[in-house]
């Protein structure tokens, strides 16, 4: 990534960084950066949703290493945060399919895997930046989200709210561990973040579009495609979440990144087409057949991002037919390589941990 701001290291040498989630689809663009920054890297990964062939492109770094594992395993989390100066966790079971398909898998990763790390981050006195979600949110249609607005969730007994309950208990828990532990770290909520390498097996909404647009194919937009979102651009929002990390002033604090520009599914989908000149037409597909029945969306999600404006400068800036396009030259580039299962070879360092 170009223009990546370097800060100085912590005493005594480089920061090492753990990148809990590094394959995935953001971070493996935070470990680009970081990377590039000058950080000595650790990434922990299941590859459960993630993909090495995410990190080819520093595979060969000597500063990167990767271990193949779980955040579920406190001894796994322990060695990879060993000698760590901060940790950003992103590693989560996330997507509304998956969620949704496996409720208790999200619970225990999101939960459980949270408090590891964590935990962890105590013992090695390391800070860390809590990834989290627009999610905790649920159906609030706010004109504009702020940090401090409500929550409104859905029956708790219905799957499609244990992702926003799951992370809602993450942040308590990063709360707590600051108030009463000295743990120094901060918050970011995520909104509908796209670009290169997102895939749209977990339900992710772009890359499924632009998937089907690619193809041909019918773009399926669930419900009545009036429900609107505001798309950022990961380019936009990995330095955003470097530098509130790095700013003293974010501890104990959450911060919205999202998106500007307010959008309906709907008109995502004539966007895609307009933009890759795709002969597609649009399918509106009721949420019962799409998902199941009683599924609950949420109507409106827009960010108000004038608290990480005012703290790091942030402001999305990238247009959205930038991203379909980036997205699209992607979707082709991994469709021409093949299959996402692709080794780390000639990494600076690879361990599998059981």
């Amino acid at each position: 990534m170009s223009g990546v701001p370097v800060f100085p290291s912590t005493a005594g040498g480089r920061t090492r960084t753990l990148v809990t989630g590094g394959a995935g689809f953001v971070g493996s663009h935070l470990v680009e950066h970081l990377l590039a920054a000058g950080d000595d890297v650790v990434v922990l990964d299941d590859l459960s949703t993630g993909s090495a062939r995410n990190l080819a492109g520093v595979a060969d770094n000597p500063r990167l290493e990767m271990i193949h594992g779980s955040i579920l395993n406190s001894k796994t989390v322990a060695q990879a945060m060993h000698s760590c100066d901060r940790v950003f966790h992103l590693a989560a079971a996330v997507g509304v399919k998956l969620i949704v398909e496996q409720p208790l898998r999200g619970l225990r990763i999101n939960i459980h895997g949270t408090e590891n790390v964590l935990t962890a981050a105590i013992e090695h006195k390391a800070s860390v930046l809590l990834v989290s979600t627009s999610e905790v949110y649920g159906k609030n249609t706010a004109d504009r989200l702020r940090e401090d607005s409500d929550r409104v969730l859905g029956d708790p007994l219905l799957s499609r709210w244990t992702y926003a309950g799951a992370k809602g208990i993450d942040e308590a828990f990063a709360k707590a561990y600051c108030d009463q532990e000295g743990l120094d770290v901060a918050i970011v909520r995520l909104f509908n973040t796209v670009g290169p390498r997102q895939t749209g097996r977990y339900g992710m909404v772009l890359p499924n579009l632009v998937g089907q647009a690619l193809r041909g194919h019918p773009l399926t937009v669930f419900g009545d495609g009036l429900q609107t979102r505001c798309f950022s651009a990961v380019e936009d929002i990995v330095p955003a979440m470097v530098r509130i990390e790095r700013d003293p002033r974010a501890r104990g604090q959450a911060y919205n990144l999202g998106g500007a520009r307010e959008i309906s599914i709907l008109d995502l989908a004539r966007e895609i087409i307009a933009t890759l000149d795709s002969r597609s037409e649009i399918e509106l597909v009721p949420y019962e057949q799409a998902y199941a029945a009683g599924f609950e969306d949420m109507r409106r999600r827009v960010p108000d991002n004038t608290k990480a404006h005012d703290l790091v400068g942030y402001e999305p800036t990238t247009p959205l037919t930038t991203t379909i396009m980036r997205v699209a030259a992607d979707l082709l580039s991994r469709e021409r390589l093949g299959s996402d299962a692709m080794p780390l070879a000639g990494a600076g360092s690879f361990r599998g941990v059981v």
